[in-house]
């Protein structure tokens, strides 16, 4: 594609020489796993995030996972999340042995619908999983309201929301822990997988630090059922260099999604609702017409992609828990109109305009 919808090797060209540095640091050390760089990085994230603890872990969903686990989540439990989320948000409640219960969207922000929430809570619910999907932030206020009149924690899906505040604050700091991803095409990305989740709870952070490494609490002592699942220093020293140019690559993201805001038409675009800092992970319209104008956009050289075309409650995987068509209208209607187009911080603002001009002509 003359136009990818990502494009890694830019951003690794403007860094190189900061990140060959850190990648020899690491080597040069002989440490790999569990080390000074995983320790930096765990301290210099949470400073960031403005969470007193953030414990690395080796993937996003290994975050969503163990903070179920740390919670003692398990068989017969529910955990309460949105549809239209990418499918490793239900696998690491699967992973707990629990079961989604999932809650229609808004059709502005595409997060969870705070007004449809109180209906699903039962005496099996354990915890709510919002997912701040595409880089804005769910309505926590009202989510954070209605799981305090019930007792029951938040684990807020932070995978795509780097960076992203609500009124002001950072997000993975309202809920009882936040997780999140660095897989490579994230806004904060690693050269591999990657993830971390943030509490201000000491007791979670001790737990978590366990789980994370075979249930260990003091070498080869094992209180409990723990797995595999440590940010190795390789990962830690690259996304210690990436951090720091993390709210300048922001800027810009939210800078040229505002060209395409600015002139698309004909087009649903995406709206950043009040008090909230969309950092934009995708840029994602709406068009009826949406699988021919992506066959169209694609026969003139640009990249897009839907996420998703298939909310996860029709997916083979979960047709045990007996949801059909029709369950969850507004998320299935937008499941079928929905359509992410290029954007990353150093994409030229005339391949946007192409793009732009390409999608009005259409």
């Amino acid at each position: 594609m003359e136009i990818p919808i990502f494009d890694l090797t830019s951003q690794y060209k403007s860094i190189e020489k900061e990140i060959d540095t850190a990648v020899k640091r690491v080597l040069k050390s002989g440490w790999f796993v569990l080390g000074k760089e995983g320790e930096a990085f765990e301290q210099e994230f949470a400073e960031y995030n403005g969470s007193k603890y953030a414990i690395g872990v080796n993937s996003g969903t290994d975050a969503l996972h163990l903070a179920l686990r740390a919670l003692d989540i398990t068989t017969g439990d529910e955990v309460i999340t949105v549809p239209n989320t990418a499918i490793p948000t239900i696998n690491a409640i699967s992973l707990a042995n629990a079961t989604p219960v999932f809650v229609d969207i808004d059709p502005l922000s595409y997060n969870l619908n705070p007004k449809k929430l109180k209906n699903s809570i039962t005496k099996n619910t354990k915890a709510i999983m919002p997912v701040h999907l595409y880089g804005q932030p769910a309505n926590l206020d009202e989510i954070i309201e209605i799981a305090e009149e019930h007792g029951i924690p938040v684990i807020e899906d932070c995978a795509q929301a780097h960076g992203a505040t609500y009124k002001g604050k950072k997000v993975g700091t309202f809920g009882t822990m936040g997780c999140f991803s660095f897989y490579p095409s994230k806004n904060l990305g690693a050269y591999g997988d990657a993830g971390i989740i943030t509490t201000n709870n000491e007791t979670l952070r001790d737990k978590l630090l366990s789980l994370r490494n075979y249930g260990q609490t003091s070498r080869y002592i094992h209180e409990e059922t723990g797995t595999n699942s440590r940010l190795d220093e390789m990962q830690a020293a690259i996304l210690r260099v990436k951090l720091k140019h993390l709210d300048k690559w922001t800027k810009k993201r939210r800078e040229l999604a505002e060209v395409y805001t600015s002139n698309l038409n004909k087009v649903t675009i995406p709206q950043e609702l009040k008090d909230r800092n969309h950092v934009y992970h995708l840029y994602v319209i709406r068009s009826d017409n949406r699988d021919m104008l992506r066959e169209h956009l694609a026969r003139n050289g640009v990249g897009t992609q839907i996420h998703y075309p298939m909310p996860a409650h029709l997916q083979g995987a979960y047709k045990n828990l007996g949801m059909k068509e029709g369950s969850f209208p507004i998320t299935e209607k937008s499941a079928k109109q929905i359509l992410s187009l290029p954007l990353y911080p150093e994409l030229e603002k005339n391949k946007i305009r192409k793009v732009i001009e390409l999608i009005n002509k259409f």
